[in-house]
């Protein structure tokens, strides 16, 4: 098939997602492997499988049980959208503690299924159900519906709420916008092991500020009201409580105004384990909860000058009771693994996320190499153990003896089933092959090294001038200039095919590279990115000497929306357009927890929001940009690209805007997918002069 194609096969696999397994679970004995996974890689509706002696079986499949994959409640909507959830069925689920029941939502429905081989079963309930989940003996299921947590006992007992709103604003079992979308705490509520008592969130959206989000491509629908904590306002308030099946409940005590984020909460074998931090994010502390009288115990308090990061998978305590816990306050530059106040890591090795324990070992992953994540291992006896070999980006999960291996690589997904170090099976990945892989020619970038990617088209020989395309995301969120096959590359090698060469670079702030790194872009958090993206357009003109540096165009989504912008803004002598996609363009507009990180409060230091504006630097625009928004957004929302076109208006910059309807911060559709890369194409031509070029891929071929 035409490389061409490409737009359309991004957008029918929603970036290549479909078909890949994820979302493991091993059994206590490591007997069994429960899964995610669509049949297919153009196929949206997600499956639950379960594999076991070196079989794979399907448990759930959403149309076969009836699922129409409908309107969903807005509860599940707003978790999923928080998620970046791409499919639809079953995207969810929670097992007992021996992993023999499974518990799903599927539309508005409460599932049941065994690992048995028994069927799947509806459980009846008086209302919408939202991220139900089972207590350990898997006797009954708790699940929150219009606020309220609810518990349901299946051995055909009562659904009872145990705790209902007490006003208008107020939920119990759900994060607030802030931890679902910023602090990545996707949950409200705990099971006690015991499977008596719950830790339960309580969410008082009242102080925070209400916004209305409509849609005019639909106006006989009302706008939709929102909580939105902007920068500098007032936050959900938050509190934690012991709930007890009668009902009644204690009050789970920390000093909530000065740790007003709830970040991450547990409760394992030795009890109640939470981590608070302040609001400027400077102090973060562990607390050990009593369950009885609510009372905590600061177990580590962890500060910082700019702002302690919170490590994906904790808190976390071994079977004795030793805390495992992250530190970067040695000096070494360097996030290392603790185990009992032991640093167990060495200096240079980044600990990326910690993915369980399993007596005294600790499961995790680590970089070396920034655009490398591996599989490591530590117990006590045996000391640290690097599990993972190839190049890629690799994660799993553990139990009973039994190991499963996620690895993303240059070729894809893989996945492994290990006993004893050795292979014992497999988990089939049903991923789309993209129909032109990545060419990727990797380099580091000026003094600081910056990892970065050049992609050539297919047909380019020595001697043919090549205009630029600058494709970054270089935000805190997440790399792109990784040892993986991924959306974000297969898009930029289509780019490349279609007349340009791609150049792609992690600069400042981008995760993987260590605290300092990190730290950076703290009051400025695109200048010293922007002077790393032109570093790298340098160096990789040094590597090609046919990059034509007269027409470089620049395009991104999200923060990489708003580096693009800023880009022509601040740099019109190197970047010649622009595309910037959802651009977080006013500082004031976007929330607590993320913007005060880098800029600190804003009535305390309001120079920091003024030199990331877009919409201040408005009046500097003097090259083609193009504006993309979906008016839907509730993360980014549609007014910062609004309020910058005004501020452009009123100085007289022209520009474009390309509204979405009803679509949201990512968008699905496969018709906007599709047609809004060909669109970004058209522009980009049009604004560098590039004409179109005759197709001559390659296909499924690259090098590394």
């Amino acid at each position: 098939m035409d490389f061409t194609e490409i737009p359309r096969q991004l957008a029918r696999t929603r970036r290549f997602s479909l078909g890949a397994p994820r979302t493991f679970s091993v059994s206590p004995d490591g007997e069994r492997v429960l899964f995610l996974r669509t049949r297919g890689g153009e196929d949206p509706v997600t499956c639950l499988w379960l594999w076991q002696h070196g079989e794979e079986r399907l448990l759930a499949d959403p149309l076969l049980l009836g699922g129409d994959c409908g309107p969903l409640p807005e509860e599940e909507r707003i978790r999923r959208e928080r998620a970046r959830e791409r499919a639809s069925g079953v995207v969810a689920y929670a097992t007992d503690a021996d992993v023999r029941l499974v518990v799903f939502g599927l539309d508005a429905g409460l599932w049941t299924v065994g690992t048995d081989g028994s069927a799947p079963r509806a459980v009846p309930t008086p209302g919408p159900v939202v991220d139900p989940r089972p207590d350990g003996a898997g006797r009954r299921v708790a699940y929150v519906s219009g606020g309220a947590l609810r518990v349901v006992e299946l051995d055909g007992g009562p659904d009872r709420a145990i705790v209902e709103p007490d006003g208008p604003e107020v939920s119990y079992g759900l994060p607030e916008h802030i931890a679902a979308e910023s602090i990545h705490r996707s949950r409200g509520y705990w099971w006690a092991p015991d499977g008596e008592r719950l830790l339960v969130a309580r969410v008082d959206n009242s102080p925070v500020r209400r916004w209305w989000i409509a849609d005019p491509a639909n106006p006989d629908k009302p706008p939709q009201e929102i909580r939105y904590p902007a920068a500098g306002t007032a936050n959900a308030d938050v509190s934690l409580h012991v709930v007890r099946l009668d009902g009644s409940r204690t009050e789970v005590v920390w000093d909530r105004v000065a740790f007003e984020y709830l970040v991450t909460v547990a409760w394992d074998a030795h009890g109640p384990l939470l981590t608070v931090q302040s609001r400027d994010q400077r102090v973060l502390r562990v607390l050990a909860a009593d369950p009885d009288t609510g009372a905590t115990t600061v177990l580590h308090e962890e500060r910082d000058r700019h702002w302690v990061d919170i490590a994906p998978g904790l808190p976390l305590r071994t079977a004795s009771g030793a805390l495992v816990r992250t530190s970067d306050a040695d000096g070494s530059d360097t996030r290392r693994l603790l185990v009992g106040g032991k640093p167990v890591t060495p200096p240079g090795l980044q600990v990326r996320e910690v993915l369980g324990s399993r007596e005294e070992s600790v499961l995790f992953t680590a970089s070396e190499e920034p655009t490398e994540t591996h599989l490591w291992s530590y117990e006590p006896a045996n000391g640290l153990l690097r599990i993972s070999e190839e190049p890629g980006l690799h994660s799993g999960a553990a139990a009973g003896g039994t190991l499963v291996h996620h690895a993303h690589t240059a070729n894809g997904h893989a996945v492994s089933v290990l006993r004893k170090g050795g292979p014992v099976g497999a988990i089939a990945s049903l991923q789309a092959e993209p129909l032109v892989a990545p060419r990727i020619t990797w380099f580091s970038a000026g003094e600081h090294g910056v990892r970065s990617a050049l992609l050539l088209p297919s047909w380019y020989e020595p001697g043919q001038r090549l205009p630029v395309l600058m494709a970054p995301y270089s935000g805190p969120a997440m790399q792109l200039v990784v040892r993986a096959r991924h959306a974000g590359l297969c898009e930029a090698q289509w780019f490349a095919e279609c007349g340009f060469a791609v150049v792609i670079a992690d600069g400042r702030g981008t995760p993987g590279r260590g605290p300092e790194w990190e730290r950076s872009v703290r009051g400025d958090k695109y200048r010293p990115v922007l002077e790393d993206q032109v570093a790298s357009l340098h160096a990789a003109a040094e590597h090609c000497p046919d990059l034509d540096l007269t027409r470089v165009g620049v395009r991104g989504w999200s923060y990489g929306g708003s580096l693009a912008a800023l880009a022509v803004m601040h740099r019109p002598d190197v970047f010649h357009a622009a595309v910037a996609g959802a651009p977080a363009t006013d500082p004031w507009l976007y929330e607590t927890q993320w913007t005060e990180r880098f800029h600190g409060h804003p009535d305390e230091e309001p120079e920091n929001y003024q030199r990331s504006s877009l919409v201040a630097a408005a009046p500097s625009l003097a090259r083609p940009l193009l504006l993309v928004h979906g008016l839907a957004d509730d993360n980014v929302v549609a007014a910062h690209t609004l309020r910058l076109s005004a501020a452009l208006l009123a100085a007289g910059r022209p520009h474009s805007v390309l509204p979405l309807p009803s679509t949201t911060h990512m968008p699905t559709d496969e018709t906007v997918v599709s047609a809004l890369l060909r669109h970004q194409l058209g522009f980009l031509r049009e604004a560098l002069g590039v004409p179109a070029v005759p197709a001559r891929p390659e296909t499924n071929s690259g090098k590394s």
